[in-house]
């Protein structure tokens, strides 16, 4: 992620303050601070998610996504910057979800149109522990990838935080067991009960 991405921390920290003591204003500066890396958030993750990319933008998933978390803010404390960034991520999350349960609908534009399918790029080869055989037709597709998503967001916390980062942003696991606090070998063992866990969810067939 380019330092410049990331929000300055003293900043984030003192509108945090002001948020907790009340001032629900401190949301507006904390989604200004923020708002180049939800940006780069959302171009990221919104690449995971086949059935919506070849619908949606950016720039759609990035507003959206504000709004969700200018709302998230006003009703949770967060202690601190990571939090905030983690809180950013959950709602880009389920703002995709919930674009992928429209385009996935029988009566979706998209789950009538073989165009909206996702190339070879987007198959799980680069996560082992989900890769598996027999691909879907192109409406069982569309639901499976909901499906794989739906299974990511309902893991536990740490786990989910896990995904988020190897999976949606490509981080590798010394740059998370650094921003975690925690060793490689914890990153590598949530990382492998997380594609598990999702793997189990789906039935053993991933998405396509």
């Amino acid at each position: 992620m380019p330092p410049t991405a990331d929000p300055d921390p003293s900043k984030l920290t003192s509108c945090l303050q002001r948020l907790a003591a009340g001032d629900l204003s401190a949301r507006d500066t904390i989604i200004e601070l923020c708002a180049e890396r939800l940006r780069i958030l959302a171009h990221r993750m919104l690449s995971r998610f086949p059935n919506v990319r070849r619908w949606e933008d950016t720039d759609d998933v990035f507003q959206s996504a504000a709004m969700r978390l200018h709302r998230a803010l006003g009703q949770m404390t967060t202690e601190s910057p990571r939090s905030v960034i983690a809180l950013a991520a959950t709602q880009i999350h389920r703002e995709l979800i919930d674009l992928a349960r429209r385009h996935a609908g029988p009566s979706s534009f998209a789950a009538n149109h073989a165009t909206n399918l996702g190339n070879s790029g987007d198959s799980l080869s680069d996560a082992p522990a989900c890769v598996l055989a027999d691909a879907p037709e192109p409406i069982d597709s569309l639901d499976r990838w909901t499906q794989f998503h739906d299974a990511i967001a309902s893991l536990p916390a740490e786990l989910r935080e896990i995904f988020h980062l190897v999976w949606y942003l490509n981080a590798d696991q010394n740059t998370i067991a650094g921003l975690l606090g925690c060793s490689e070998r914890t990153v590598k063992s949530r990382w492998r009960e997380a594609r598990e866990a999702v793997r189990a969810a789906l039935d053993g067939h991933a998405p396509e």
